[in-house]
């Protein structure tokens, strides 16, 4: 007897090395692979009003609003990084997804539980012998499911590259937030422009107002031409309190991206200052760029491969589990004995389960999670085309709107001595007062577009970088996950 356990220990070591083997190399379901998305080659769109196909300097659009040279801006921006509560929520999701991460990684390691008791037994006389009996009991105990078929591994993949896609969540939370804090800061700064054009024009059109009223007491004109020049004054004067409200809205908005209570940047930005200036040339790259660069397609490709590891997830079910179950332990009717040699006491038990009939359930569920692998890929495709989109109507937009400024530009300059002209004449009696009008009319006209044409070449210029995906590194994003594979690192 001696000899034949003798003989069946190796066997048993190498049958379960054997075991240990195929559970560190199996893993059932389909291997993540990137998809292979064609993109084009170049933009279809003419560049032109400064935007050229140079490959965009990556540090510059890790910090692209410094390209306007606003010290305010700059310094809005940095708070909002760190007040914005969007970015908070978006930080907790991914704590939130690490934890879920060393939850499916620990579920990989053996689980081991100490104990100690103590009990003390006693029979009465009538139904025992009347003794009593003391035990004492101390061990540990250990529980290892042996992830022979993968499905953990699977599920730690899964975890893995749903953690990274709460981290590219948290970068395209940073993305949008740095863009909508600079468009209310042009705005703010558009609005002030448009309240001081109206504000001048208001100083003119009364001016204007008390020469028809001295040419009235002249007798040089009649009451016509003095209510129409009221008229044209308080049509003007109307606007300056629509003004005023969006240029306030404008700040409350702005305060609230910086999670700050409303009213808090008045200070700041109380004097008026001109809309920040684009510069001469902006780089946008290649289509191929944009795929690596912004969050949302890389927050899809993550997905993407997050749902594919949870078909081996669900294949796995399909297999058999091994559990291993050992204990080691002190045993002993009194306490000081309890620790001596004749005391130990261990235990050794491996089991399997395995489920023979589940009603199609298990193969039905692999169908589901097959399907929901499809929804991931085609989500990630059409992200992908919604990039290449966006890119592609901000740089239309850009360009176009740059050759309307320069139109506008001329208009202006036109307009302004056109109302000159025809109120010198109007002095003179040389034309009607409508020609003062209608001069002055087109000008004040003319002045708003194009402080709302200069503030959308900024806001263009802004939506561009947006699209770019810029505003974002790995140093003020959440830290970088741990990356399993190298498939898994890059598009």
């Amino acid at each position: 007897m001696k000899g034949n356990d003798s003989k069946s220990i190796p066997v048993t070591v190498i049958l379960l090395g054997c075991l240990l083997m195929v559970a560190g190399c199996m893993a059932v379901g389909p291997d993540y692979k990137p998809p292979q998305t064609s993109t084009p080659t170049e933009w279809s769109t003419v560049l032109n009003g400064g935007l050229s196909t140079a490959a965009a300097d990556t540090n510059l659009l890790e910090r692209w609003w410094t390209v306007l040279d606003d010290p305010i801006l700059d310094d809005l921006i940095e708070r909002a990084r760190t007040g914005n509560l969007d970015v908070h929520q978006a930080e907790a999701r991914v704590r939130e997804a690490r934890a879920q991460r060393g939850i499916a990684k620990a579920d990989l390691s053996p689980t081991i539980g100490a104990s100690i008791s103590a009990s003390r037994t006693g029979s009465s006389e009538e139904a025992g012998f009347g003794s009593t009996s003391d035990l004492f009991l101390a061990g540990f105990d250990a529980s290892w499911e042996l992830d022979v078929f993968g499905g953990k591994r699977r599920s730690l993949e899964s975890a893995t590259a749903s953690l990274q896609a709460s981290e590219e969540s948290l970068r395209d939370v940073l993305v949008s937030l740095l863009a909508e804090v600079a468009l209310n800061y042009v705005e703010v700064r558009s609005s002030q422009e448009l309240l001081s054009i109206t504000e001048s024009n208001v100083t003119t059109r009364s001016e204007t107002y008390d020469l028809t009223r001295w040419r009235r007491e002249a007798g040089l004109t009649t009451q016509l031409d003095v209510d129409q020049a009221r008229l044209s004054l308080e049509q003007v004067r109307a606007q300056v309190p629509t003004l005023r409200t969006s240029l306030e809205q404008a700040k409350c908005r702005l305060a609230v991206l910086l999670g700050q209570a409303p009213g808090t940047l008045n200070e700041l930005l109380a004097e008026p200052k001109p809309v920040p200036v684009t510069p001469d040339e902006v780089a946008v790259g290649v289509p191929a760029d944009l795929l690596r660069r912004r969050p949302d397609v890389r927050n899809a490709e993550r997905q993407l491969a997050a749902q594919t590891a949870e078909i081996g997830v669900a294949e796995a079910a399909r297999y058999p589990d091994l559990t291993l179950l050992g204990s080691i332990g002190l045993e002993s009717l009194t306490f000081p004995n309890l620790f001596s040699a004749s005391a130990l006491a261990t235990q050794g038990l491996a089991k399997s389960a395995w489920t023979l009939f589940e009603g199609g359930s298990i193969r039905q569920n692999i169908k589901v999670q097959t399907a929901r692998q499809e929804q991931a890929l085609s989500y990630y495709e059409a992200a992908v085309l919604e990039a290449l989109k966006d890119v592609e109507n901000v740089m239309v937009a850009y360009a176009n709107e740059q050759t309307r400024r320069s139109s506008l530009v001329e208009a202006v300059k036109s307009g302004q001595s056109a109302f000159e002209l025809a109120r010198d004449q109007y002095t003179s009696g040389l034309v009607s007062f409508q020609t003062v009008l209608d001069t002055q009319q087109s000008l004040l006209s003319v002045q708003d577009q194009l402080a709302v044409s200069q503030a959308r070449v900024t806001t263009n210029l802004i939506g561009l970088y947006k699209a770019l995906g810029g505003g974002w590194s790995p140093v003020n994003a959440a830290p970088a996950a741990i990356r399993e594979t190298a498939s898994q690192q890059t598009l």
